[in-house]
């Protein structure tokens, strides 16, 4: 449900961010991918509730303010937005 990057095209796209393993028998434990990334754009409380659509909520914390969807698991998003579209 946490928002982490923005998608080109108008629908959501739902993924797992997490390092790949290797996908060979032998794993090189001092062969580490070298991954960049962008770093993340910080947002005031006004910037970051102007970004949202209408199925995602901003979490504020005192350490931070964070951007999230309004229905954390995906299935039942996906049976949300049939039952709004229907």
């Amino acid at each position: 449900g946490m928002i982490i990057g923005e998608n080109a095209k108008p629908d959501d796209l739902e993924v797992n961010p997490m390092k790949a393993k290797q996908l060979s028998n032998v794993r090189s434990s001092g062969k580490d991918e070298a991954i960049r990334l962008t770093p993340p754009r910080r947002m005031s409380l006004e910037q970051s509730i102007a970004y949202i659509d209408d199925d995602e909520m901003v979490e504020v914390t005192p350490q931070s303010i964070r951007l999230r969807k309004a229905i954390l698991d995906p299935n039942e998003r996906k049976k949300a937005r049939r039952r709004k579209d229907g």
